[in-house]
Order: C-alpha cells, then sequence, then structure tokens
C-alpha cells in the first residue's frame, strides 16, 4: 500500500465531511459563490495561495523544489437542475438542485490532494497547480481558467471522473480517446404564413422540418465510416403557432457528438448541405449555426502509461478495468490543447449502498469509500510526473 493512501487514509473524514456539505449545498454552473468561498477558507488554513479566476473558479499553487516543470490538477464543482431522489442524510437543501455528477467528491477529492500535497513540499520537484473549475456541465469552466492564465507554463494535466461501471476500488485509465466532442447545431427553416385551408398558398416549413430530421440520420449511415463513431440527435423541434396557420418558421437543436476532427468536419458539411437542399426543394430559407461545445478528449499515451503506474501504486496491481470509451463529452479536452493530458476513470459501484446510478440520475449515489481512492492518485500522479517529467516532456 503505497505512502500516499496511507496519508489519504488519514484525512478521509475530512473529505467525506467537506464532500457532504457541498452536497447539501449544490450550486448550478458559474453560481458556485459558497463552494468557492468554502474553498478559499480551507486553503487559507493550509497556507496554499490562490487566485480568482471566471465567476467563480480558483487556481491554487503548491511549489516545491525548484523545477521547470508544472502539472495541474482538475477538479468541477457545479451541480445540475434536478430534484434529488436519493436517499442520504445530506440530501439537497436546495429544490431541484443536485450534485447529480458527483462534482462535489471531485472537489473534495482534489481539495484532500491539496492538503495531502501542502505538508510534502519538499518532495515536490516542480509546481502544482490544482484547478477548482466552475461549469463544467456547460462547457463554460475551463475556457475560464485558460482565460486567466491558468494553463500558461503547464507541461501536463489531469482529472478524473467517478462511474458506476466500475466497483469501488477500481479504475480506467487508456490512452487515446476517451470521450467524444460535442456540437450543438441550430437550424432555423423560413417559410411564409397563410391559413391552413389553403398551404399552396404558403409556404409551410414543419413538413420539410420534419424530412430533414427523417433525413438526419442518413448522414450518419452514408456519409461517415462505420469505424468512427457520430451520434446526431434532435433534442428541440419547434414549429408553428396555431393548427389553422401554416408554420413560418420551425427550429431545430441538435446535439453532435463525434471523436475524430475529420469526421467533424464531414458531418458538418453534410448537415449544411442537407439542410440547405431541403430547404431549395421546397423554396424556403434555412440559417444553420454551429456552436462548438467542447472537442473530444484523448489521453496521451505516455502520460497514460505513467498514470497506470501512479494508479497501481494506489488501488493496487491488477484493478485498471477497460471499459469503452463515452459519446458524452468533458470540458477538460479544452485543458489537452495546450498541454499533454490524461482523464481517469473511478470506480464508485457499491450494489449494498445503492451506489448503481449513472451520473445526471435523480437517485444519484456514490460510494464513498471510493473517495481516498481518488485523492490519492491525484497526489500521487502530481509527484510521479514531476519526478519523471525530464523524460516525458522529450519524447
Amino acid at each position: 500500500m503505497s505512502d500516499i493512501l496511507e496519508k489519504a487514509k488519514t484525512i478521509e473524514d475530512y473529505i467525506i465531511k467537506f464532500r457532504r456539505d457541498l452536497h447539501k449545498n449544490p450550486e448550478l454552473s458559474g453560481e458556485e459563490y459558497n463552494t468557492q468561498a468554502k474553498i478559499m477558507s480551507e486553503l487559507d488554513k493550509l497556507g496554499i495561495e490562490y487566485q480568482k479566476a471566471g465567476n467563480t473558479s480558483l487556481i491554487a499553487t503548491i511549489r516545491g523544489e525548484k523545477s521547470e516543470k508544472t502539472i495541474a490538477l482538475r477538479g468541477d464543482m457545479d451541480a445540475l437542475p434536478i430534484k434529488e431522489e436519493a436517499d442520504v442524510d445530506f440530501k439537497s437543501q436546495k429544490s431541484g438542485v443536485m450534485h447529480a455528477c458527483g462534482h462535489d467528491a471531485h472537489t473534495a477529492m482534489l481539495l484532500g490532494a491539496a492538503k495531502i500535497l501542502a505538508g510534502m513540499r519538499d518532495k515536490i520537484a516542480g509546481e502544482i497547480k490544482f484547478f477548482f473549475q466552475e461549469g463544467e456541465e456547460t462547457f463554460s469552466g475551463a475556457k475560464k481558467i485558460i482565460e486567466a492564465g491558468g494553463m500558461d507554463g503547464v507541461d501536463a494535466c489531469f482529472a478524473m471522473h467517478g462511474m458506476p461501471e466500475l466497483e469501488t476500488g477500481y479504475f480506467n485509465i487508456e490512452p487515446g480517446y476517451r470521450m467524444a466532442g460535442s456540437d450543438t447545431i441550430y437550424v432555423k427553416f423560413e417559410g411564409i404564413s397563410g391559413h391552413g385551408s389553403a398551404p399552396h398558398r404558403a409556404k409551410d416549413t414543419i413538413h420539410p422540418a420534419c424530412t430533414f430530421v427523417t433525413d438526419l440520420q442518413g448522414i450518419v449511415t452514408k456519409n461517415i465510416d462505420a469505424q468512427k463513431p457520430l451520434v446526431l440527435s434532435v433534442g428541440k423541434f419547434v414549429g408553428g403557432t396555431k393548427a389553422n396557420v401554416v408554420a413560418k418558421y420551425t427550429e431545430l437543436d441538435i446535439t453532435m457528438r463525434y471523436f475524430d476532427s475529420e469526421v467533424r468536419e464531414k458531418a458538418h458539411q453534410a448537415v449544411k448541405r442537407h439542410a440547405e437542399a431541403i430547404a431549395d426543394a421546397y423554396e424556403l430559407k434555412v440559417d444553420i449555426e454551429i456552436d462548438d461545445s467542447t472537442p473530444s478528449l484523448y489521453n496521451d499515451e505516455d502520460l497514460a502509461e505513467l498514470a497506470d503506474q501512479s494508479a497501481a501504486k494506489v488501488f493496487g496491481k491488477g484493478q485498471n478495468k477497460s471499459i469503452s470509451k463515452y459519446m458524452g463529452s468533458e470540458d477538460m479536452a479544452y485543458y489537452f490543447q495546450h498541454a499533454k493530458g490524461v482523464y481517469a476513470f473511478i470506480g464508485y459501484k457499491n450494489e449494498e449502498k445503492e451506489a448503481v446510478y449513472f451520473p445526471h440520475h435523480e437517485k444519484f449515489k456514490i460510494d464513498e469509500d471510493y473517495m481516498k481512492y481518488g485523492t490519492a492518485l491525484h497526489a500521487q500522479f502530481a509527484l510521479d510526473f514531476l519526478k519523471n517529467s525530464s523524460n516525458l516532456i522529450s519524447k
């Protein structure tokens, strides 16, 4: 058992208590002011310097022995607009707001790692940054930390997410694509309104929009390599005002998930081509806007190998279990555009504790026993990277 895990165990009650406080008092993306204040209070006690970033984010720093290398560790802080139905003593005190993705645990584990590392400055061969990040659910927080200079001088970055596919005590760290990129596509058809009894005197948009929605999946099957995943889902369809009025406008909101950048570009072109072709066929105007939400998340091969070694020190050998990559998205990928990175999945599944639900479920619950492992992994990987960074960065 690693010394770092032993240190994490000594502060396990502290980590759990902090997490439960956040769980009782969740805050939505960009509104995490009380969460920020609580973290600042703890950092002050630990003598760790920090700066504010964005609306509610924090960039904390621990400097060890002289070194040119810097690693960034990230924990997201925001909750979701979900009414909690989990049976826990520390249930959310805010109606309709819940930590249903485990970000309360992510924050507490990162703070725990900072607490451990603050007492090990003589063992730190470089600089460690701690990103307490707002707004992951809206893909806005990472950008704010980057804009504040958080990634300046950073050589590598690391984060994790608790997941129910893995039992407590297991983890997943693999190289390559691990989470999908995400774009939101807005399509607006414009026609000519008229009386419902005489549609030939108008230009309806609802029927063409329905044709477009039906046609959309043909892009996935006929334009994209089947070996390269792409998901197109229409989440919003709004058209018309009244039963007997031909709809002048119909608007669609589409989410797109992908891994490969070439697939992304082909899909963008195809969506525009299909929408414009259908608009032309029905003599309509069409406007297409694409909002780049977050890139796909790719684990660097060398860092993934090192992180696996670090995790083995914490979890034990043979605990790295392979799981499929996710079509869900993560704004951690923005940090990876500025430095090499690795993202780990940590198991919190425990059927006896009903910790079985996937994130964003109203009965979401974690096995808090997993938090000591996540805390220790943050600290262990940071120490190992700085110790071995000359070899890794040169590759």
